[in-house]
């Protein structure tokens, strides 16, 4: 690829919060919410920060399973934020911060972590300590993201899939970008290795699952007992 996977992040996303909600759950054949749902399975504590939260799809649905926790979502896209909040209005227990995941500064900790959709763009190792110097003893923390099928029926599938994203790329000029850069990704990254190893030497217990025939992946590390 010509672009890192740190730069495509900001391109994807640079005009496309408005209709971010609906090409999640269409581009995915509504398989978003489901891993979402898998993700919010595994959380556990009261204080959660929801990792480059986008429009706070994730967040709230956190928000409406645990009403009685704090959450936090951070992102780097005003625009996003601004979208995240406006949707939010009606949860209290929940707030929005613009921060870089990568360079996260923030004055507490957390008993749970979560996030989606943001390893494959992410140093892994910086990411990991950032998350182990924000997370209370014994905290969780979930990272989700694409993942390339190994079966090559499925692939033959996934391919297919990305082909027609790029045909409706042509009605949503803002997404076209995205939907031809997005499967070239996908492919060459390795952020399920990176992020099992750099997790694992900041002093969590490691588990990986995959969903959707292979398409999907979670990555939940344990913070061991000090």
């Amino acid at each position: 690829m010509s672009h890192s996977p740190k730069e495509l992040a900001p391109k994807f996303f640079s005009d496309t919060a408005s209709t971010y909600d609906l090409v999640a759950n269409y581009a995915t054949l509504g398989q978003d919410k489901k891993w979402k749902s898998f993700i919010i399975e595994k959380i556990s504590g009261t204080s959660i920060l929801d990792l480059a939260c986008g429009t706070g799809i994730l967040t709230r649905m956190i928000a409406k399973k645990f009403p009685n926790s704090q959450i936090l979502g951070i992102d780097m896209s005003q625009k996003y934020l601004e979208l995240a909040i406006k949707n939010s209005k009606n949860y209290p227990n929940v707030s929005y911060q613009i921060q870089d995941a990568e360079k996260l500064n923030l004055d507490r900790k957390f008993d749970c972590i979560v996030s989606s959709y943001i390893p494959k763009y992410t140093d892994a190792k910086l990411v990991s300590q950032k998350l182990r110097q924000h997370l209370n003893p014994n905290g969780v923390v979930i990272l989700h993201d694409f993942s390339y099928p190994k079966n090559p029926l499925i692939q033959k599938l996934w391919h297919a899939l990305f082909a027609l994203l790029r045909i409706a790329g042509l009605f949503l000029p803002s997404w076209s970008f995205a939907f031809v850069q997005l499967p070239k990704l996908i492919k060459s990254s390795n952020w399920i290795e990176q992020y099992q190893k750099e997790l694992q030497l900041q002093g969590f217990d490691v588990h990986t699952q995959y969903y959707t025939f292979g398409c999907s992946c979670i990555i939940t590390g344990n913070l061991k007992s000090q």
